[in-house]
């Protein structure tokens, strides 16, 4: 049986696919490359993998279309290709669940250092979550089933999470009441240090808040603390 972590890497250049392919492998992994988001789901659905290195600009279905639909559905390790100073790339990429970025062009041995840095942060993903598997999280009007990922209000209405959602969510739910930095947040949630303008942790939670809050203008559920951070300004009860 195959132990070695499997790459998926998804671009339309040839020459980049086939150079990270053959580097990955040269580096002891299995790598599998693929032109685009139609052949990708083929090989997703016919086998597993531990990470997936897309590429942002593809023809049909691009990049951030991808990622956001893959987060929604599982917990892939996703890392993205960008063009060199395309930042609204990136940042959309990170909020729409990407684990982590990378410019092109960029440097092979680089790559390599990232995708195992995120397979690393995805083997102890559970103790970053704060959230065990099993588990049923009440705390305001909302319950989350850590299992299925269903967060379900009082009145019966669902939200649905992408795989950020989740993550900043729960991160919040095991530490209620405590302020959280942005640093600790973005670590806890995606393994990486921010930058001096890095908005990521300001972003994932604006798109939350409009998601539980009763009124996203004035948070009540995930308040912000002055000079701090955030905070879950709630008590959450584990249910049966």
């Amino acid at each position: 049986m195959n132990k070695e972590p499997h790459i998926l890497i998804v671009d339309d250049h040839r020459e980049i696919r086939d150079a990270v392919q053959s580097y990955l492998q040269k580096n002891g992994y299995r790598a599998t490359a693929v032109r685009d988001a139609n052949e990708m789901d083929e090989k997703l659905r016919g086998g597993n993998f531990d990470l997936i290195v897309l590429d942002v600009m593809m023809p049909g279905e691009d990049g951030i279309s991808v990622c956001r639909r893959l987060s929604a559905e599982g917990s892939v390790p996703i890392l993205m290709l960008t063009a060199l100073g395309e930042e609204t790339d990136r940042i959309i990429g990170l909020e729409v669940g990407a684990d982590d970025y990378l410019p092109k062009p960029f440097n092979p041995r680089e790559l390599l250092a990232r995708i195992r840095a995120i397979l690393r942060r995805a083997e102890r993903q559970p103790k970053l979550s704060g959230a065990p598997a099993g588990e049923r999280l009440r705390f305001a009007d909302w319950t989350l089933d850590t299992d299925t990922r269903r967060l379900t209000a009082d009145d019966g209405r669902e939200e649905v999470l992408t795989t950020a959602d989740f993550r900043l969510l729960t991160v919040l739910l095991a530490r209620p009441r405590f302020v959280l930095s942005r640093e600790q947040l973005l670590d806890a949630t995606s393994g990486r240090s921010a930058h001096v303008f890095d908005r990521t942790i300001d972003n994932q939670i604006s798109r939350l808040r409009r998601k539980i809050e009763p009124d996203p203008a004035s948070p009540a559920i995930i308040v912000t603390v002055r000079g701090g951070g955030y905070s879950l300004a709630c008590d959450v009860e584990h249910v049966s």
